[in-house]
């Protein structure tokens, strides 16, 4: 294994898991119920009724009413903390850990850092991992930075766009004070970049270092009426740290500050001016950097940085294949005021948008609707950010940046760490709010479920179901048959006090009510991801609890075992299967898919691929297409609207009368750049 200067960890061979699961056959029976004799002799009532239990979740009259749960193990040298995970369209899942939320632990052979840098994350090991849930290979990706709580979404031609990340860890007790130093330039002329590490001295002889690279631009030339030019300095914050330790290094006294290593005008037209120095915490700070994952090549390569840094970023897909990114923690650890940007993936550059400020917590669950220009913020988020300030739900205008609040959701104050996800087809233009907590690390949550359709006049909230307790981090999963997956969470904040939920209930939109599913094995708090596979199953990974105990004395560690949950609908009977598909589709298209049970097939539907972290998954949308029978199979209509279909890739299920559905074909809709232009966006 061999570490290029990134620091970066050599792909190994792939690897397969061990898998634990259902047991098949007469053996497993007798075996279950010898089990049961032996304990039974042993008066052991909890092992008894342990034993019991595993007979009767194997069994296939429960396996029908309530699906069952397998649980994957990986080789130990390739298990990576799953921080965010993808669908990729050739069927493999794409685990990003980057640092994983440690600062100490690393994988086997791969560069060490033993001790924390309190001036700046020192890269010890970023890890993405690809898992093939049909071989059970897995294989490490040379990842080349920390994509550690970045924001992710699908673009058209299928890589993935990974934005953000850790510039930084956060730093609960600093050692060296700190703050913002805002680098002045008056030089209309030149433009500068200083490296990491470089000096300001204050006026008493304070000397700060930077904990990043820091790009000032020249001052900008004003002409002015009398014909001549003003010159306006350029203004760029970085955060610097004391040299010396405690006390000497802090100040609320502002003041010009000298860079070291400058002589001459350099000297006089570039400078620093000082925020408050202190030894107050220090929050996570964003990475500008952004990457895009190409699923044939299996590797990252880097495209345009962003224009601010982002932690904690949401990434929505707009209807011409654009991307908008907003919020996060930018450079200093400040959450950002509202900055909002778009990504084009033809030019590979980002694009600032002034006009589209709009203020939201981090990682807000901003959904593209039905209508270009208009998007969907339900106040679901991942917590940074005021109590008071962005949290209510709301229609955003991209035409003219107006944002209009909608009523009626219940425990309004309960959204951090809720979820929220479309209801069936997109076409309903109905979304769930599903759980959610109070602002912070309080126990509070709530098992609300509301709803809410944004194609009617003026849309408001109405209510559902309730989930059987509260629960944070939720996992919302859209399934073929139009029910969705609801699992996972902790009734307190990260899982504390052991208040994992192990419950599982299917939503099904029809009646606005809750079923019972089989309970998972496995806990999922914070850091917890579920997608929707090609064959109709669910797989869930990852969760990162504070505590290991009830006590809250041991501290947590982070889950790396992976479950896949088979629904009811694959116990219920031979699934009908897709003989033939087209690979592409344009919008407004018909596609002939030949089945042998096309008869019988009910439904069809495109199922966007998720990309998820922190339970929050803007990218799954169910499109229901038109179908016609045919004598030699099916036609399917694509919808024409670019708004309920951005372009890209999207998994086909048909669905049989009984609700089974296929194994899902994988088609391109619209998403050749050439197709895209003249595609509505975003105006301006």
């Amino acid at each position: 294994m061999t570490i290029t200067t990134l620091h970066v960890v050599q792909p190994p061979p792939p690897r397969r898991p061990k898998r634990r699961g259902k047991w098949r056959g007469k053996w497993r029976t007798l075996l279950i119920i010898a089990g049961v004799l032996s304990l039974l002799g042993a008066a052991n009532g909890e092992a008894i009724a342990a034993a019991v239990h595993q007979y009767e979740i194997n069994t296939a009259s429960y396996n029908s009413a309530y699906g069952h749960w397998d649980e994957i193990d990986l080789p130990n040298d390739v298990q990576v903390n799953a921080i965010h995970a993808a669908q990729l369209s050739t069927g493999k899942i794409l685990i990003v850990a980057g640092s994983g939320n440690d600062t100490t632990k690393v994988a086997p052979g791969a560069y060490t850092k033993t001790s924390y840098d309190a001036s700046m994350f020192a890269p010890g090991t970023f890890r993405s991992l690809l898992y093939d849930p049909v071989s059970g290979e897995t294989t490490p990706i040379e990842t080349p930075s920390d994509m550690f709580c970045a924001g992710q979404t699908m673009l058209p031609n299928g890589d993935m766009l990974v934005a953000g990340g850790t510039q930084r860890y956060e730093d609960l007790t600093p050692k060296h004070a700190g703050g913002v130093m805002t680098v002045k330039n008056e030089n209309p002329d030149n433009g500068i970049t200083f490296p990491k590490g470089t000096e300001f001295e204050g006026p008493t002889g304070q000397l700060y270092k930077t904990d990043s690279d820091v790009i000032v631009a020249p001052a900008a030339k004003t002409p002015q009426g009398d014909g001549s030019v003003k010159v306006t300095a350029s203004a760029t914050n970085v955060w610097v740290d004391a040299e010396a330790e405690g006390d000497p290094g802090k100040t609320d006294q502002p003041g010009q500050y000298t860079i070291k290593g400058l002589s001459g005008n350099d000297a006089k037209n570039l400078y620093g001016m000082n925020d408050a120095m202190t030894l107050d915490k220090h929050d996570f700070e964003g990475d500008n950097k952004a990457y895009v994952f190409d699923p044939i090549a299996e590797k990252y390569t880097r495209v345009g940085d962003m224009n601010e840094k982002r932690w904690y970023p949401t990434l929505t897909g707009l209807p011409n294949g654009e991307v908008m990114a907003t919020s996060g923690l930018d450079g200093n650890g400040r959450i950002l005021q509202g900055q909002t940007e778009v990504y084009d993936p033809a030019t590979k550059v980002w694009t600032a948008r002034e006009d589209l400020t709009r203020y939201f917590p981090t990682y807000p669950a901003i959904f593209q609707t039905g209508v270009a220009n208009r998007l969907f913020y339900s106040g679901s988020n991942a917590g940074y950010g005021p109590a008071d300030k962005g949290r209510d739900p709301g229609l955003w205008n991209l035409s003219n940046n107006t944002f209009t609040t909608v009523p009626d959701l219940r425990d309004p104050d309960l959204m951090e760490t809720s979820s929220s996800a479309w209801v069936g087809p997109v076409q309903n233009q109905t979304i769930m709010v599903v759980g959610g907590g109070g602002v912070g690390d309080v126990d509070t949550s709530t098992g609300r479920i509301d709803t809410i359709k944004l194609d009617v006049k003026d849309p408001y909230f109405t209510p559902g179901p309730s989930l059987p307790e509260g629960t944070r981090y939720p996992s919302v999963v859209t399934l073929p048959d139009d029910t969705s997956l609801i699992t996972g969470g902790s009734a307190a904040y990260r899982g504390k006090h052991g208040s994992d939920n192990h419950t599982a209930r299917i939503y099904h939109p029809g009646t606005n009510t809750l079923s019972v599913a089989a309970d998972p094995s496995v806990g999922r708090d914070y850091h917890s991801e579920a997608l929707l596979m090609p064959d109709g199953r669910v797989i869930t990974l990852g969760s990162n609890p504070l505590f290991n105990d009830q006590a809250d004395t041991e501290p947590g560690t982070f889950e790396q075992r992976i479950e896949i949950y088979t629904p009811p609908y694959l116990f219920h009977g031979a699934r009908p299967e897709i003989t033939q598909a087209p690979g592409f589709a344009q919008l407004g298209d018909t596609m002939v898919v030949t089945s042998p049970q096309a008869g019988d097939i009910v439904s069809a539907r495109l199922m966007r691929p998720s990309a998820v972290t922190h339970v929050t998954d803007v990218e799954q949308r169910s499109v229901a297409l038109g179908l016609t029978h045919t004598e030699d199979g099916l036609t399917l209509s694509v919808p024409a609207e670019p708004a309920l279909v951005p372009p890209g890739y999207y998994m086909l299920f048909l669905v049989d009368s009984t609700g089974i559905p296929s194994v899902a074909k994988w088609v391109q809709v619209g998403s050749t750049v050439s197709t895209m232009a003249g595609m509505p966006g975003m105006g301006g």
